[in-house]
């Protein structure tokens, strides 16, 4: 068995659902296909797990539990029905792509008549592999994928990786804590929040007199995100403050 960390993530990265990289096993006994195979499964940031025999590949799919398989029909013990219909005797639902011969027509309804998930005839892109690949993952249930980091309502733009905001493209600078405030408003859109929750969750303490640490830092925001601009942020008398999005 050979094992590969992953490296550089897709721009869109699949990840289990627990966060741990995805867990990939390609079978054949071709040295220099394996190696491109795990070299663009590599830059997706996925784990790679290899084998060059039937047999191999029954031991390391024990061991790794990989997420899917990409599996040559052609090996130099058994053939690749025979090493899914092992595998799958201890993981059933694992998706599995079959690698077939350009000719191999008899392979390729085999494979998908046996329970293959989908097959790749060589020469092959690595592109296609990896696109078919992060659909049958997807498909599977067993991926999630990385949430996005930005909020968006309206023209206002907030990053919370980068601490970034922007309003109709323009950067607006922020304090820490005027970014958390306005962090709160924006996850919770069209929504009213009274001066303690937003005491509570930006500040972390309870209510109690504090209101007009409140009213400063809206009125600081108001001046960073409303200033010459249709108001987002707006005051409801007795109740507290709402963030919508812009009339026009």
């Amino acid at each position: 068995m050979r094992w590969e960390s992953g490296g550089m993530a897709h721009a869109d990265p699949l990840t289990r659902p627990d966060g741990t990289p995805i867990r990939v096993l390609t079978v054949d006994d071709e040295p220099s296909l394996i190696e491109l195979l795990s070299m663009a499964m590599r830059y997706e940031g996925w784990d790679v797990y290899t084998a060059a025999s039937g047999a191999e590949a029954v031991k390391v799919a024990r061991e790794a539990q990989p997420d899917a398989l990409v599996l040559d029909m052609m090996l130099p013990d058994f053939d690749g029905l025979e090493v899914m219909r092992r595998i799958r005797t201890e993981d059933p639902d694992v998706p599995v792509i079959f690698l077939t011969a350009k000719d191999g027509v008899s392979d390729r309804i085999a494979g998908l008549t046996a329970g293959g998930d989908d097959y790749v005839t060589k020469p092959f892109s690595l592109e296609e592999v990896i696109a078919r690949l992060r659909g049958l993952l997807r498909r599977s249930g067993a991926t999630s994928i990385r949430p996005e980091t930005q909020i968006v309502v309206g023209d206002l733009i907030l990053d919370e990786e980068s601490h970034e905001v922007t309003r109709a493209g323009e950067h607006i600078n922020l304090t820490a804590t005027e970014f958390e405030l306005l962090r709160f408003l924006m996850r919770n859109p069209k929504r009213v929040l009274s001066k303690a929750q937003i005491l509570d969750r930006v500040w972390n303490y309870d209510f109690g007199g504090q209101a007009n640490v409140v009213e400063l830092y809206i009125s600081y925001l108001r001046k960073k995100i409303d200033a010459n601009r249709e108001p987002m942020i707006h005051t409801m008398r007795g109740a507290g403050y709402v963030l919508r999005p812009a009339a026009g």
